[in-house]
């Protein structure tokens, strides 16, 4: 399964797969579907932190596609290297 980097598309796909969604989630999930990047803000919140916090909230959902854009997810969180710098030793 492909899965976008748009959090507002991914906020989709959750809400379409995930058919009874934790309490705990709903907060974070409404906030993903107004982010387009994991780079953006939210109110006071960065983009980051709510997806961090939905990750949290969503240890319930199972089945591929909750691995897929939890997976998906997690790497959009990992740090983001310039074009053609090596990595640190």
């Amino acid at each position: 399964m492909q899965i976008p980097d748009n959090l507002s598309s991914i906020a989709r796909i959750i809400r379409k797969d995930w058919k009874k969604i934790y309490y705990g989630a709903v907060p974070y999930l409404d906030a993903m579907e107004c982010i387009n990047s994991i780079h953006d803000n939210f109110l006071e919140d960065s983009a980051r932190s709510i997806v961090c916090y939905f990750l949290a909230n969503a240890q319930a959902w199972k089945g591929e596609t909750a691995r897929a854009v939890k997976e998906k997810l997690n790497q959009l969180l990992q740090p983001q290297q310039p074009a053609g710098a090596s990595p640190a030793i």
